[in-house]
């Protein structure tokens, strides 16, 4: 129960309004004085205060600028009988939610606080999760709370002190390069270069002279000697993106380097010691390429050492909330003051929760990056987001295609079946985040999971 301060040196006036609030399921506290509601909001958790402007001593501005001192974020709604523009300015410019003259009506009392509250409700929100930013649930700049993601940190902190080779698997977007550069940052290596290379970036040719550089005259256009990326990163880190695209060839001979520890350049008879860190990454399954005789088995152990997996961000839902609040803060700081974005409305946020992100956490840097650019209001509210992301999943059924003769019990049956297993695809099978995802209990789910059978057909987690 949200909780108001009503401020004012009119008996009645106090105990009308404090009737009127509680009938509209609002708790309230009253004060005479400035002085008097800062002893309350010092010993009170409030949510809004409402005060009058003429009183003795301490005037409502005077309050309203010592509130604001204390606890900026706090709403205040300023009201008087002796209104004027002048007032109504001074107050807006000091702080003040809105400004309202006496007498009014209780509707229009009612809605302005009805708005403040939910105003302030949602800048806590982004406050406690800016906190959870800065605390507790990132690593580097990887940003996530789920079990997935604090079992990614735990593999990230046991092997980023060692040397050992690092495959990170995970869906294009996911950030396998900021995994990659958590460890190099984390590790005894990171005074040194860490070098970078995208695998699927090259021709095969030119892949061969990046890697390991060439002799002046080693080929046309070679008018110089240039050194590869493996002497680039050494006594560093050197990660190769996309492994899987890496030509037959050049997996020979990059296994020859992890064994030999040395490198010719293009062009070059004279065998060059290296030393670096080898992290790869891959969106692909190297297993299946194995079987398909598209990947060296024996270059796969060799990377293989430590594999860390990145989940997709559709199995990970709880940590959507505090990426979204993680790039508004830094698409905003970005923008200067060209951005007035701080926050994100609630509704505005389920929607981006309940999004399948098949471009995973880069599809969400995106839309949110795109939300800080054009949004028009302090938070980003529906109106906001591309028009595919604010789709309902009613507003893509196809009516017309339902058949002649198919009932409405049959029809819904039929939705309600999909859409329960469309939950427990995203969840990864667990009743419980499911539920939460469908907006009903874990009873009611199991046993609409048995009424359409899919207790059976359906297996994994059921917590």
């Amino acid at each position: 129960m949200e909780t108001i301060l009503i401020v004012d040196d009119e008996k009645h006036y106090r105990l009308v309004l404090s009737e009127v609030l509680q009938e509209e399921g609002y708790a309230s506290f009253t004060a005479a004085s400035g002085m008097e509601a800062l002893d309350l909001l010092n010993s009170q958790v409030i949510d809004l205060v409402l005060t009058d402007v003429k009183m003795p001593g301490m005037t409502g501005i005077d309050l309203l600028e010592k509130i604001k001192e204390i606890t900026p974020e706090l709403p205040v709604i300023i009201m008087t009988a002796y209104g004027s523009v002048e007032k109504a300015v001074e107050a807006m410019h000091k702080g003040a939610y809105t400004f309202i003259l006496k007498p009014f009506e209780n509707e229009t009392l009612i809605a302005h606080i009805a708005k403040s509250i939910s105003m302030y409700r949602i800048v806590q929100e982004n406050a406690r999760l800016r906190d959870a930013l800065q605390t507790r649930y990132h690593f580097g700049n990887i940003i996530g709370k789920s079990k997935p993601m604090q079992k990614l940190y735990e593999i990230i902190r046991k092997v980023a002190p060692t040397n050992a080779s690092v495959l990170i698997e995970g869906e294009s977007g996911t950030g396998k390069e900021l995994v990659a550069r958590s460890i190099h940052y984390n590790s005894p290596r990171k005074e040194n270069p860490l070098v970078a290379v995208n695998c699927a970036a090259f021709a095969e040719s030119l892949l061969e002279s990046e890697l390991f550089g060439h002799e002046k005259g080693a080929f046309t256009g070679a008018a110089a000697m240039k050194k590869g990326r493996f002497e680039l990163a050494d006594k560093g880190t050197l990660f190769l993106d996309e492994i899987g695209e890496l030509p037959m060839p050049l997996q020979v001979k990059l296994l020859r380097v992890l064994q030999e520890k040395t490198i010719e350049r293009v062009g070059g008879t004279s065998p060059i010691p290296v030393d670096f860190r080898l992290i790869a990454a891959t969106n692909k399954v190297l297993e299946d390429e194995i079987a398909k005789n598209n990947f060296r088995e024996d270059l796969y152990y060799r990377l293989n050492v430590v594999k860390a997996v990145i989940p997709p961000l559709r199995e990970r839902q709880e940590d959507i909330p505090l990426l979204m609040n993680h790039f508004i803060q830094k698409f905003t700081r970005e923008s200067g003051s060209v951005s007035q974005v701080n926050g994100i409305s609630r509704d505005a946020a389920q929607i981006l929760c309940d999004h399948p992100w098949h471009g995973n956490v880069r599809e969400l840097e995106n839309v949110i990056e795109r939300c800080v650019i054009l949004a028009s209001h302090e938070f980003i509210t529906p109106v906001d987001l591309p028009p595919q992301i604010r789709k309902t999943p009613g507003s893509t059924l196809d009516l017309e295609g339902i058949p002649e003769g198919v009932g409405l019990a049959e029809t819904l049956a039929a939705v309600e079946k999909r859409m329960i297993q469309r939950a427990m695809h995203i969840s990864g099978n667990v009743q419980t985040k499911a539920a939460h995802i469908l907006g009903i209990g874990k009873s009611g789910l199991n046993q609409k999971l048995k009424k359409y059978n899919l207790d059976k057909e359906l297996s994994g987690p059921r917590s």
